[in-house]
């Protein structure tokens, strides 16, 4: 039997974990022989992972009472208001809440969007969007060959180191390629005998070249990152920052 040609939509359907079962894999292994497309899906993933990231927070706070539709209207009615008017008033309250809303949201959702900030929400994001996945987590696998380290430096320019964590207990999987809004990054995952996974992002830094480890936290991801001689690293998990940071001490001292 013929199987159906992967369309768009089936990209699209397979990011929002919209498939089902057989369908789900039909697009898992049409992306192992399609770099193209694979490339398109991660970035995806990426764009909705951030998006997450940045409105969770927002979405989930209780509305306050003075934006309370019925207050506000009660509050501008007068003594006496005919009920066309009331209506109408309301109309332009919804108006006025429509057209307003998205700048509201944005004003107060926003990401960072420059230095070492603005990479720790990339880092997350790219967490968000791999670790998860036991599919296709990462894009080139850690295969004792050289294809980890040439896609490292020919993502990001130059000689690249790949720490070894094996001393803490994580194995390197692999990596992948990320696209950011200041470039492309390079992503290295690890994983260790509990299931527990690690990303560390790596990209071009434009500010903050050379920045001291600051902490970060979204939800239940962790971070630390720093940035040394123009690239920026950070190292994201699931794990306490305690524990993390050791972790992300041992990286800076092998790049």
């Amino acid at each position: 039997m013929n199987k159906r040609p992967i369309t768009e939509d089936d990209l699209h359907a397979f990011v929002d974990k919209a498939l089902d079962a057989e369908r789900y894999r039909d697009v898992a292994a049409f992306l192992d022989t399609n770099e193209e497309a694979a490339k398109r899906v991660a970035s995806y993933q990426m764009q909705a992972a951030g998006l997450r990231s940045a409105l969770e927070p927002t979405a989930t706070e209780p509305v306050p009472s003075r934006l309370n539709l019925a207050n506000i209207i009660e509050m501008q009615r007068p003594a006496g208001r005919p009920r066309v008017a009331q209506s109408a008033a309301a109309a332009i309250v919804l108006l006025a809440i429509g057209a307003s809303g998205g700048w509201l949201v944005k004003g107060y959702s926003m990401p960072p969007t420059e230095g070492v900030s603005a990479l720790a929400q990339e880092a997350s994001a790219s967490y968000s969007a791999f670790a998860g996945d036991r599919l296709r987590p990462v894009e080139v696998r850690a295969d004792g060959t050289d294809d980890l380290k040439l896609l490292a430096s020919e993502t990001l320019g130059g000689s690249v180191a790949i720490p070894d964590l094996t001393k803490a207990g994580y194995r390197l999987m692999g990596g992948r390629v990320i696209p950011t809004f200041h470039g492309s990054g390079f992503m290295l995952m690890y994983d260790n005998d509990r299931g527990s996974r690690l990303v560390m992002l790596t990209r071009r830094m434009k500010v903050d070249q050379d920045k001291q480890m600051v902490a970060s936290e979204q939800r239940d991801i962790r971070g630390w990152s720093w940035a040394s001689r123009g690239l920026g690293y950070s190292l994201v998990g699931a794990i306490g920052s305690q524990e993390l940071h050791p972790i992300a001490d041992e990286m800076r001292s092998q790049i």
